[in-house]
């Protein structure tokens, strides 16, 4: 797949216990990313943040938290994020999404490595 170097970036800022149909938001999102054909995507877990709610979320002990925030990033043409975005809006209750406009230097895969244990 051929990505143009004027890319955009798609982040989804939502929380760790956010679900849809019974599954990971964020898992939803990524599955449905590499059926719908984009270039890739990657799930970033953070360790504090807050939102729209101003309400702090952070991984200590002492205020252990199950409702991490994680934030969703996918390279990809604007056109087909913004198609991508029109697909999935519903499944997103709260959260908040930006495009950005991202220079792709590099985006190719490793040649697969021919089996060793082939004779």
């Amino acid at each position: 797949m051929n990505l143009p170097i004027e890319g955009s970036l798609l982040r989804i800022f939502i929380g760790e216990s956010d679900k849809y149909h019974g599954k990971p938001l964020y898992e939803w999102i990524v599955l449905r990313a590499r059926e719908e054909g984009l270039a890739g995507a990657t799930v970033v877990r953070g360790l504090m943040g807050f939102g729209a709610h101003s309400r702090i979320h952070t991984f200590k002990v002492e205020r252990l938290s199950i409702d991490l925030p994680i934030v969703v990033e996918i390279v990809d043409a604007q056109g087909k994020l913004e198609a991508f975005m029109a697909t999935i809006g519903d499944a997103l209750a709260e959260g908040l999404v930006t495009i950005e406009k991202a220079t792709v230097w590099l985006y190719k895969s490793r040649a697969p490595e021919p089996d060793q244990g082939a004779a």
